[in-house]
């Protein structure tokens, strides 16, 4: 029978127990034969409902649903609820407690979190907004649920200070708890058996060479949840690589921020913990790598630098320039035109998720891209006609005279600094290598992050056409090619979900907007599913769900409606997006 035929078997037997009789056929033939004549067992009604009973749970998902759940085929996404005041940051990282069937939502514009019940997913009702007043101010950064019990990250009123986490519970909403944890805590998370909560303190400065400059150091807090007693903290830094910087960069690992030590510089973005709930993969997004860190000891066990991608490989391309309408001029127009260019692209994740496939670790980034340019005192990022002022060098770029022009690489935005050892000129101050920020992608990694697999230009091509904006416009306007010479359509949010036996993987593209879905269950070689965005313009209005900042999926088994549900958290929009799928067999 078809996992298909099984489910609707299934679905007649809940409902009418005596289609299923046959089952217990099945199941006698596995009583012993001393037990075989039910008409003179004791108690053989209730032995035999019993086992009835058992043969439905065996044969229609009883038990672990993750095991018998039907597998699709495909599925798509469609949008069934929604909320939000459509303030910019209104809604940013979202949490589901089943338990309670509340949505709590980050809402960056108040700086509070927003409760919201989802029994009902058509219609989200909010119940109660939860400020930062009980510690003295500053913002809520991130939240995650663990079985009805609240942990969210707060960043201090001055974020060069100490963060905290908080500790609610689901149902009364009642604060059970505060610890406190490094410099602004920017992303947290349950272990999967829910024994830790793991904090990224991404500890940015607040400038560089004032007098006032404060560079607290980057570090990842592993809280033991002792629930129902008082949490305990550990700090995993980096003082242990403080003096090896040298060694890090020449392995790929970027320190650079001026007069920052190691563990100043490692700026901890966003983590994920393996399915064995024993280690914690942290996105160290500036520095494009992630370090590894051992939850038991609260130890950095190693920092792993992530590469780079050659763009200038087949299938590997992107679109460089908001003028590329133009042939080898400065003053061209927006065009649509992807190809290969001799960059390099800094991988530099934000959101990384895990997963396993045929009894391996796997890991997931959204390859946003991020440039220190949101403070005084220093900027990394520059524009290759600028940085390149000599030109490009010859003997490494053919046609190294046109490459340099704005209709071509000129406009593209590059770091200055790709580790802090080199500006990548020659003798006569010409550009031997460009870097980029991000890639445009999503990439598969082993547990060693070796690369398995890397979209490349996917994203561009399948956002190239659509009917609701023009490409690689921004998530606040709709101008053809704005970002092309940015960071395109900059994939920021990623989180998977198994149903049945495959793994999909959502990853939300915060400039062009909405979630592109693959199926990951073979992770070499990926398969597009789908892809939904609602964004649109009346006029020059922009409408629709816009800058998704945080995805999450809801299996059937905890879903309100018993349908696997993605929870969009669209920061530009400052909407949360309630999506169902749709699923085919």
């Amino acid at each position: 029978m078809t996992e298909a035929g099984m489910a609707a078997s299934c679905a007649a037997a809940v409902t009418n127990p005596s289609s299923a009789s046959f089952k217990l056929g099945i199941l006698l033939q596995r009583v012993p034969v001393k037990t075989k004549n039910f008409s003179s067992f004791p108690g053989r009604t209730s032995l035999m409902a019993a086992l009835l009973a058992s043969a439905l749970v065996m044969g229609c998902g009883g038990g672990s649903s993750a095991e018998t759940e039907a597998t699709p085929a495909t599925f798509t996404l469609s949008k069934i609820g929604g909320f939000g005041s459509a303030l910019l940051g209104a809604s940013e990282i979202t949490a589901f407690d089943s338990q309670s069937k509340r949505l709590f939502v980050v809402n960056g514009a108040n700086g509070s979190l927003d409760v919201v019940d989802l029994s009902d997913p058509a219609a989200p009702k909010a119940i109660q907004t939860i400020t930062t007043t009980a510690f003295g101010g500053g913002v809520f950064n991130s939240v995650a649920v663990f079985e009805g019990l609240v942990a969210v990250a707060v960043e201090a009123a001055t974020k060069t200070s100490a963060g905290k986490v908080a500790f609610y519970d689901g149902q009364t909403l009642a604060l059970l708890n505060t610890v406190t944890v490094g410099s602004q805590p920017d992303m947290l998370t349950f272990s999967p058996d829910g024994k830790f909560v793991v904090t990224a303190n991404e500890g940015e400065p607040n400038s560089y060479g004032a007098a006032d400059s404060i560079d607290p150091e980057g570090s990842v807090s592993v809280i033991t949840v002792n629930r129902g007693g008082t949490p305990t903290v550990a700090t995993a830094d980096f003082k242990a690589f403080i003096g090896q910087e040298a060694t890090l960069r020449s392995q790929g690992v970027r320190i650079f921020g001026p007069g920052a030590n190691a563990a100043q510089d490692l700026e901890p973005e966003y983590v994920t913990v393996t399915e064995d709930s024993k280690t914690a993969y942290v996105t160290l997004q500036e520095n494009n790598a992630v370090a590894i860190v051992d939850l038991a000891t609260a130890k950095v066990t190693a920092i792993k630098p992530l590469g780079f991608k050659d763009h200038s490989l087949a299938g590997m391309g992107m679109d460089a320039s908001d003028e590329d309408g133009g042939t080898n001029t400065n003053s061209g127009t927006p065009l649509v035109k992807i190809t290969t260019v001799p960059v390099k692209g800094m991988y530099q994740p934000d959101a990384i998720a895990t997963y396993t496939a045929g009894g391996q670790t796997y890991f997931i980034t959204a390859n946003e891209g991020e440039a220190r340019a949101d403070w005084p005192g220093y900027s990394d990022e520059t524009r290759v006609r600028a940085h390149c002022s000599a030109g490009l060098d010859p003997s490494v770029f053919p046609d190294a005279a046109n490459l340099i022009l704005d209709s071509n690489l000129g406009r593209l935005r590059i770091t200055a600094n790709p580790n802090g050892t080199t500006t990548g000129k020659n003798a006569a101050g010409q550009c031997t290598e460009l870097w980029s920020f991000g890639t445009r992608s999503f990439t598969i990694w082993n547990k060693d992050m070796v690369r398995v697999f890397d979209s490349g230009d996917q994203i561009e091509q399948r956002t190239s056409a659509l009917a609701t904006a023009k490409f690689n416009s921004s998530h606040d306007n709709d101008t053809l090619d704005g970002r092309s010479a940015a960071k395109g359509p900059e994939p920021e949010g990623v989180t998977v979900g198994k149903i049945g036996n495959k793994t999909f993987a959502f990853v939300g593209l915060e400039r062009i907007g909405g979630v592109m879905v693959y199926d990951v269950t073979t992770p070499a070689a990926p398969v597009f599913v789908t892809y939904y965005n609602n964004r649109g313009a009346t006029g020059t209005t922009l409408t629709g769900d816009r800058g998704p900042e945080g995805v999450l999926f809801i299996a059937a088994a905890k879903s309100p409606n018993g349908k696997p549900l993605l929870v969009v958290g669209n920061e530009t929009s400052g909407t949360t997006a309630v999506l169902q799928l749709n699923l085919s067999y």
